[in-house]
């Protein structure tokens, strides 16, 4: 008897070729099984049923003509999809085993509680359709998968209702929709071991970035407790980010993300016995902490390229982890199917120009815009109501919710996290989605007109009223190469992945003070000095926010870096020149618990900000934590392409008290690559660039501050705007000399600023003047890459070397 007439085979005799017999999911862990296991990966043994038994099954129970007779009425508009579904399950679920099919089932799992050494094992039991996890089609969570099975009777009634999920109403519409014959596909039921991650953690791990289809990052989520509240988006998890390029290294710690979820609640087994799961709230140390430990996250994440090199495709992996023995386990795996598929030449682009008052907010799904009227649903059973077009908001979907979902604009649920089953399904179908808002349900009502907007990064708002905005296509492979090096201005960390097919020959400015006033939002003093603080309602939001921390600096040190990280991470292993953070005092006191420590200045533009804040005692144990974190980011995490840059330094001594100072906090320059910058903004700078050029590895204009400091004009004031111009003579030639006194001293310069998207003849006028690089916002890019290139073919005298202006070693 070959295998394809066998009613059972266990897992180690499978590959992903025996999809016609098992499915996809079984298939894909008999691989994994077979040979991924030398590699150090863990998968739970078990065995699959056969799509024979399961044909064996139909035919016992003479099941095959009501099958095609209740689809065929079906099919003739004569049965409603409900009745459709019903029916044939009820038929299925009052079929009797064929006697050689159950013993088969029966002596396999006995055979399986022997190998892990018990009498009666407690197994995972799923369904893998025989179509499933095809190039162009995901059958994921269509079909049961039932835990803490233990017993023949229990695993028996289990298999059953599996064969009978092959019609559930979703997986039937989806057959439809898909044109797969509903006769030609089979179920095969995979048993396998369970992993006791009721006492543990599980999760899901993408190897491509769910959001942006970036390919350097692992994403990883988890909750306490089983697996099925992260995959059905029932309880919001925590989230971490892994940089591919530098996770083998296994000295580095590569994790550019980490957000811990609310974790309300965790799936367990049922008082009497592992029969059944509940869920049971979690304790509020378990809300506190994080599930995972970094090097469980790494291992996760290593585990996921080795999967995706060995299929040769992107993965979507689910995990668990054992809380009696801390083992981590690969419980399934199967390609993912939205991200890896996308287009990769051209995009859209979606920019909101205005909008309404923000409503709710949550995770962000997709990157786009949509405006519709609401529709709360609670239930599946409510669907009817539903109109086409309208946002569904509802407390959080599972498969059942597909058909709806379809007919939507937007979806908007309180609970889940990016791996979600409403941000899966809401990618699939092209939809933007905001997961996880906690509340949208009680605050969104019928018929409210709102706009859904995922086109600002990680965070998605729903706003009132339809908002206006624009839609661009950029087409990247019509984007001209130039010998002027085109970099980013990048300062959301949540953003910062979207550009990552951007061509950039870098990020010129990544702005510190932006990523601590909205991913930290604290004062750094607040944090180092916390023990003397005296604001109690500052000290009690520290408390809240840095829940989790034993010690309050590492959560501003944590945050800093992984957000920075992110920002490294998209143009990884080109140059990435952090700014260090150049807050006004009057900005820094607006930072929870700042007001305690920053002076109240006349004139704080130029006042107590950048460089001079650096070496004073003031704020010196802030800036000990911003190069506690820069350390981090370079040398623990590996971003050694992280060029520092020091703001707003007004004099040679005051450069070399600043390059002291980082020296004693771990950032010396020349050691371990580290170039440091420094911002050309003041007219000491130029009028003294030979000697700040002997100090610092290269200049970065920064045309705002120049302007307004060699014309004396504020560039704040409405009455002196006309007069703000970076095209007048005076700036030109600051900007002209600069350029010529560095690269005679041998260091490098770039300007940051939107003049040339603005002028074109701005754009020009820097590329005659030798510089090596420009810097703007990522929606200016591709107008001034053209400006760039235009000015380049027409200089005549145009004879640039193909050079690494702003080369950076990288490990």
């Amino acid at each position: 008897m070959n295998q394809y007439e066998a009613q059972v085979i266990w897992f180690d005799a499978l590959r992903r070729t025996d999809v016609p017999s098992v499915g996809g999911k079984n298939a894909s862990l008999g691989e994994m099984v077979g040979c991924l296991s030398g590699k150090g990966i863990s998968v739970p043994p078990g065995f699959a049923t056969t799509a024979s038994a399961y044909w064996e099954f139909i035919d016992s129970n003479g099941l095959r003509d009501t099958i095609s007779t209740v689809l065929s009425e079906f099919a003739a508009n004569r049965r409603s999809l409900a009745d459709t579904g019903e029916t044939i399950r009820r038929a299925i679920l009052r079929g009797e085993w064929p006697d050689r099919t159950a013993q088969a089932i029966c002596d396999a799992y006995l055979e399986l509680a022997r190998r892990v050494g018990v009498d009666d094992a407690d197994v995972a039991v799923r369904s893998s359709a025989t179509a499933e996890d095809l190039p162009d089609a995901s059958f994921a969570g269509q079909q049961e998968t039932l835990l803490a099975i233990r017993g023949p009777r229990a695993l028996m009634d289990a298999c059953r209702r599996c064969y009978a999920s092959l019609f559930t109403d979703r997986a039937i519409s989806y057959r439809e929709a898909r044109g797969f014959d509903h006769m030609k596909v089979a179920l095969s039921i995979g048993v396998q071991q369970m992993v006791r991650s009721d006492l543990g953690g599980a999760g899901v791990a993408f190897s491509i970035d769910t959001e942006t289809g970036f390919d350097k990052v692992v994403l990883v989520s988890a909750a306490w407790g089983l697996g099925e509240n992260v995959v059905q988006g029932a309880v919001d998890p925590d989230e971490y980010e892994v940089f591919k390029p530098l996770l083998m290294n296994t000295d580095l710690t590569p994790i550019i993300g980490k957000r811990r979820g609310s974790k309300l609640k965790k799936m367990v087994y049922a008082k009497g016995g592992a029969h059944s799961t509940r869920n049971v709230p979690t304790s509020k140390a378990e809300r506190a902490a994080f599930v995972l430990t970094d090097q469980d996250v790494l291992t996760i994440a290593r585990w996921a390229c080795e999967i995706e090199s060995h299929y040769g495709e992107p993965m979507d992996i689910e995990w668990a982890k054992d809380g009696m023995t801390g083992n981590i386990f690969v419980v399934q795996a199967r390609p993912e199917t939205v991200q890896s598929r996308r287009e990769a030449t051209a995009v859209k682009s979606f920019r909101l120009c205005s909008a309404g008052r923000e409503l709710v907010s949550g995770v962000s799904v997709g990157e786009a815009i949509a405006a519709g009227n609401v529709c709360v649903i609670d239930r599946p059973g409510e669907m009817d109501r539903f109109v086409d077009g309208s946002v569904l908001v509802t407390s959080a979907t599972d498969p059942d919710w597909v058909p709806v979902m379809r007919r939507a604009a937007g979806i908007v649920t309180d609970h889940g996290g990016r791996t979600s089953h409403a941000a899966i399904v809401s990618r699939e179908l092209g939809l933007p989605a905001i997961v996880g808002t906690g509340d949208a349900t009680r605050v969104l009502h019928d018929e409210q007109e709102v706009t859904v907007c995922c086109a600002q990064g990680e965070v998605g708002r729903v706003f009132e009223g339809t908002a206006e905005y624009r839609v661009e296509e950029i087409d990247f492979s019509a984007i001209p190469r130039t010998h002027t090096h085109v970099m980013l201005n990048l300062a959301n960390p949540d953003a910062a992945l979207r550009w990552w097919r951007m061509p950039a020959d870098g990020v010129g400015l990544a702005r510190m003070e932006f990523v601590i006033s909205n991913h930290i939002k604290i004062h750094p003093m607040a944090l180092a000095r916390y023990d003397q603080l005296n604001d109690r309602e500052a000290a009690r939001t520290i408390d809240e926010m840095t829940e989790g921390y034993s010690d309050k600096t590492e959560y501003f040190v944590d945050r800093l870096s992984c957000g920075l990280g992110r920002i490294a991470a998209v143009c990884y292993p080109r140059p990435v020149i952090v700014r260090l953070s150049d807050f006004k005092t009057n900005e820094y006191a607006h930072l929870i618990g700042g007001q305690l420590f920053e002076p109240v200045e006349e004139n704080p533009m130029l006042g107590f900000r950048g460089a001079s804040r650096y070496y004073s005692p003031r704020y010196g144990p802030g800036f000990a934590l911003e190069c506690r974190a820069l350390n981090r980011l370079r040398v623990e995490m590996g971003m050694s392409n992280v060029i520092v840059m020091v703001p707003f330094c007004r004099t040679p001594d005051e450069a070399d008290r600043v390059l002291e100072v980082m020296a004693a906090n771990g950032l010396k320059r020349g050691e371990q690559g580290l170039q440091v910058y420094v911002m050309c903004e003041i007219p000491s700078n130029v009028i003294l660039a030979e000697a700040f050029a002997q100090r610092f590895d290269g200049f970065s204009i920064g045309s705002n501050d120049l302007t307004q400091l060699t014309l004396g004009v504020d560039r704040d004031s409405a009455e002196l705007s006309a007069l703000f111009d970076e095209r007048n003579d005076a700036v030109r030639w600051m900007v002209r000399e600069v350029i010529k006194r560095a690269h005679r001293a041998g260091a490098k310069v770039g300007l940051c600023g939107e003049a040339p998207s603005a002028h074109p003849e701005y754009a020009r006028f820097l590329v005659e003047c030798g510089i090596d690089s420009i810097s703007v916002s990522p929606d200016s890019f591709i107008a001034v890459k053209r400006h760039v290139a235009q000015a380049e073919a027409s200089d005549a005298s145009q004879d640039l070397p193909e050079t690494s202006a702003f080369s950076a070693t990288a490990r």
